[in-house]
């Protein structure tokens, strides 16, 4: 059999029987992956007769909105007031999100388009990087916090947000995807390596750095709150949205439905921050190659 031959009768072997066992695998992984979000969703309309009942009920047999109501009426009772725990959010979300932009986009852009001495171990140490998680790096930040004396401080949430390697990661990547015949002919005309980034780069990886952007703002949304809050914050006025579920769902059984109601409103701004620009984020992974 002729190589030729071998790989029309290999591609024939995947396109029938592999591609359908892909598919099952993929399909059966994204309805576990969906289980969740769904059951928080059907949870926050449930009145809380079905939410302990035995055996539980997947759907609301009886739909309702008391558990969003209760959670104004248990807000109110704050003496922090929630406009305070929401510019707290808005603040610390965008300063962390356009200081994580504006500071890989700058690193990334010598690691990808320049050469000096270093630079292939600063690149493996970025990808080392990555393999460490939030809760490994949560000591070794307080430390460090507390040696710039920013304990209890909006920077205590915002600087470790802002030198995320993942950004740096797809940056470097996506960058030197640009053509270097469109850089040489910027130096040429004269132009520094300050104006081929912000007028040449830049311009041409928009889907990487829009996908940087989201990336930075859900991970400061979602973990930011839950995991250095409690640790790097003291101070009531100074916490994010994400603190209040704890605190809702501490007063008991009787506010297990107002916690879900929390909880499906406090995963809607990054679902559909990801649903929208879902097209830019698969362009970016699919040509940085991570899978």
């Amino acid at each position: 059999m002729s190589f030729k031959s071998r790989v029309i009768h290999k591609k024939l072997n995947r396109s029938f029987g592999g591609n359908i066992l892909v598919f099952i695998f993929l399909a059966v992984s994204a309805v576990f992956m969906v289980l969740p979000a769904v059951y928080t969703t059907t949870t926050a309309f449930k009145p809380i007769s079905e939410i302990f009942i035995f055996p539980p009920h997947f759907f609301a047999h009886r739909p309702t909105l008391q558990n969003f109501t209760q959670i104004t009426l248990f807000l109110n009772d704050f003496w922090v007031p929630v406009s305070k725990y929401a510019f707290n959010t808005v603040f610390i979300c965008a300063v962390a999100t356009f200081g994580h932009f504006l500071l890989t986009s700058l690193a990334a852009y010598p690691l990808a388009r320049l050469d000096f001495h270093g630079k292939k171990f600063i690149s493996e140490v970025v990808k080392v990087s990555l393999l460490f998680s939030i809760t490994a790096m949560l000591i070794p930040r307080y430390i460090v916090m507390s040696k710039l004396n920013m304990i209890n401080t909006y920077w205590a949430l915002i600087l470790p947000e802002v030198q995320s390697a993942l950004g740096l990661y797809l940056m470097q990547n996506f960058m030197m995807q640009v053509p270097e015949s469109m850089i040489e002919a910027a130096r040429i005309d004269g132009a520094g390596e300050f104006r081929i980034y912000s007028r040449i780069v830049m311009p041409n990886i928009k889907p990487a750095w829009l996908t940087v952007m989201i990336f930075s703002f859900q991970t400061v949304w979602n973990s930011t709150g839950v995991t250095q809050t409690t640790t790097m914050i003291y101070d009531e006025k100074l916490k994010m949205l994400v603190s209040l579920l704890p605190q809702v769902l501490s007063a008991g059984t009787a506010r297990a439905g107002a916690g879900a109601a929390l909880s499906l409103l406090l995963i809607i701004p990054p679902v559909l921050l990801f649903i929208i620009c879902q097209t830019r984020i698969i362009e970016t992974m699919s040509t940085s190659g991570m899978k």
